[in-house]
């Protein structure tokens, strides 16, 4: 069976930064290069593992998993507590690249982005080629290095980017994107996640081919309408355009604690500092919020969250503490178990300067 190409139109690149945070700890301490360095924290505490470098990674480590667990599978390995403001400005750096060739830039995160270079500032008309101007550049400006995808539209590019990690450039032409993508596993697709792939699984759809040549009526029979999103994505089919600006949604921050405790004074410094970051997150994009969330998280790993919109959005430390230490109140009010984790959360965002909502009394009403 011929495989039509997706349409040829866009040139996308996808940039992510290879190993992000524990490659500036490598760059800015020299001892570290070359060692496993895992940036999370303490392995005798709670912390989990934000970046894990590539001599940590031979050994098993990966994001997300207990920083006591990375210990026992790499013993000899740098623990590094997180120092965000030295990868925001690394961050800042990077996107100021992506700027210097277009503003077709949707940010992801502090070390990704895809960029539309269909048209750019270096008059370059081989997307190829401006990825690799991306790279070099960004090695010049920050010391670190990138891998980038180059595609006809996002899910191209971002499949692309983490073929040939690290220090990778894949370019994939529209007419390979078939050739590309056939022998992918499923879960390389755009959200299929474990339960998705198990379900594709079963159905005997193991990769991208065998999707590819499954009847989309088929394919929506088991999955409803996401069978036709993933049909479309087996054939290299993605019209999403590169978004410059994406609406916030929420701001939040939680901490899993070293020890589980229960002293609601302890609780509410803790609580103190969240409502400050979440006022600053909001400052920083110039929102108010009409909903605060409180989320605690019990030591048996039992969690609740409570919320509450108040008369007014709120937008600053003080009201959001107030918020969430009257909703703290009540859960330990109710509930005697220690806390292992608390957090934070404002959402139902709104631009500071839209208008508010004025109550006024109806005649004869009482005021």
């Amino acid at each position: 069976m011929e495989v039509p190409s997706p349409p040829v139109g866009r040139k996308i690149v996808h940039v992510d930064m290879d190993a992000f945070y524990a490659s500036v700890e490598q760059r800015d301490r020299p001892e570290l290069r070359g060692r496993p360095v895992v940036v999370g924290g303490s392995p005798e505490s709670r912390a989990v593992v934000c970046s894990a470098s590539y001599e940590a990674r031979a050994f098993g480590v990966r994001s997300a998993i207990p920083c006591s667990q990375a210990r026992r599978l790499c013993p000899q390995a740098a623990f590094i507590a997180p120092d965000f403001r030295k990868y925001t400005e690394a961050s800042r750096l990077i996107h100021g690249v992506f700027h210097e060739v277009t503003d077709l830039v949707e940010p992801l995160a502090l070390d990704e982005a895809f960029l539309d270079v269909t048209q750019n500032r270096l008059a370059e008309p081989l997307a190829g080629r401006v990825a690799r101007h991306l790279k070099q550049r960004i090695l010049s400006v920050t010391g670190l290095v990138a891998s980038a995808g180059v595609g006809p539209n996002k899910l191209v590019a971002k499949l692309a980017s983490g073929h040939r990690k690290p220090d990778g450039l894949v370019i994939v032409p529209p007419a390979q994107v078939a050739d590309f993508l056939a022998p992918m596993p499923v879960d390389a697709l755009w959200g299929v996640g474990p339960a998705t792939a198990a379900r594709l699984k079963a159905l005997g759809l193991e990769r991208v081919s065998d999707i590819r040549a499954t009847p989309v009526s088929a394919l929506t029979t088991a999955l409803g309408r996401w069978g036709a999103f993933l049909h479309d994505q087996a054939f290299g089919r993605d019209e999403r355009p590169v978004e410059t600006s994406r609406e916030p949604r929420t701001r939040g921050a939680e901490t899993t604690l070293s020890t589980d405790i229960r002293e609601l004074d302890a609780l509410t410094s803790l609580l103190s500092r969240h409502a400050e970051d979440v006022a600053d997150g909001l400052g920083r994009v110039a929102r108010r919020a009409r909903t605060v969330t409180l989320k605690v998280r019990f030591s048996d790993f039992a969690t609740i969250t409570r919320s509450r919109t108040p008369d007014a959005p709120v937008a600053e430390a003080a009201e959001l503490f107030a918020i969430g230490e009257g909703l703290l109140r009540a859960v330990l009010a109710d509930d005697a178990r220690p806390v292992r984790l608390l957090g934070l959360s404002a959402a139902n965002l709104e631009p500071v300067d839209a208008p508010r909502q004025l109550w006024l009394p109806l005649p004869g009403a009482p005021a």
